[in-house]
């Protein structure tokens, strides 16, 4: 179906169309189409039709790729359905399904998603957070769960294959520790399992004085919780430090400190849609405007 769309755009929108309408009679009937899994007499006779001619146009090379991957491809390689607006201005419409873990998901994503909605009052942003760890939130974009990650960059490898992103941010880790205390890095560790680059784990491992980690928590807020009780220190970026609850205090970690990117991910036909183009603006707008500043913050 993506290799339809890649040569004979009119007849990927014309496949689209009877995949959509095969869906309207149930997932049974869609796995029949995009997996050529043959006729079913309860078929209603016009579901046959759709089904039919669907299945003379899919490649026999390609029937194998999964449902929601296919049906999400198509759909971003083909022409936006609204991209002629009234008066010939472009617009853009339908469910924006966006894949971020949770720091991003609560303080990188909102004043964008907010902009977004101004300028773009028919797109309608669909945000699940993901934990950061393996394949992470570029994950669900390579299988079809979401047009746009917001992702680490950098990791291993820095961009999966299949994938186009770019950097939004880059953000400092920082010695996060009870206010008020003498020798922070005497505390138990608190730690939390998240991706991270080589020269993170590198500098990390060189530290001697950080301990193994007495608690794992489920995510960085529950770290941040656990600090401000009093219950150890933790290593954190900086995204992950706002809204840091009173009674805690950041550290920096010196020049050599590891650094975390944060940037957007996609597929290259997921970029030429008007929805995620519109996204990527508004996140690049943020650019800048996530680095920590705190007063609790001390050299």
């Amino acid at each position: 179906m993506a290799a339809v769309a890649d040569h004979h755009p009119f007849q990927a929108q014309a496949l689209l169309h009877d995949v959509e309408q095969v869906a309207r009679g149930g997932r049974r009937l869609v796995r029949r189409v995009v997996l050529g899994d043959g006729a079913d007499p309860r078929d209603p006779p016009v579901l046959a039709e759709h089904r039919d001619r669907a299945l003379q146009m899919v490649p026999a090379d390609v029937v194998h790729i999964g449902v929601d991957a296919v049906g999400s491809r198509l759909r971003q390689q083909l022409p936006d359905r609204a991209a002629a607006g009234p008066g010939g201005a472009d617009t853009a419409g339908g469910p924006l399904r966006i894949a971020a873990f949770r720091s991003a998901a609560l303080h990188l994503l909102p004043p964008a998603l907010e902009r977004l909605r101004a300028r773009h009052p028919g797109i309608e942003p669909v945000v699940r957070m993901v934990r950061e760890v393996g394949r992470g939130t570029a994950g669900e974009v390579l299988d079809g769960r979401a047009d746009l990650a917001v992702a680490t960059i950098g990791t291993t490898p820095a961009v999966e294959p299949g994938l186009v992103g770019g950097v939004l941010l880059e953000e400092e880790y920082a010695l996060v520790h009870p206010a008020g205390h003498p020798t922070p890095r005497t505390l138990p560790l608190v730690d939390w399992a998240e991706n991270c680059t080589s020269y993170t784990r590198d500098w990390w491992a060189a530290q001697g004085w950080i301990p193994r980690a007495t608690v794992e928590a489920e995510d960085d807020g529950a770290v941040l919780s656990m600090v401000s009780r009093g219950l150890g220190m933790a290593i954190m970026p900086g995204l992950s430090l706002y809204g840091a609850p009173d009674g805690i205090e950041i550290t920096a970690l010196g020049a050599d400190r590891p650094t975390r990117s944060i940037g957007y991910l996609t597929t290259p036909e997921q970029a030429r849609s008007l929805a995620v183009r519109a996204l990527i603006r508004e996140l690049r707008a943020e650019r800048g405007g996530a680095a920590v500043s705190d007063s609790r913050k001390s050299d």
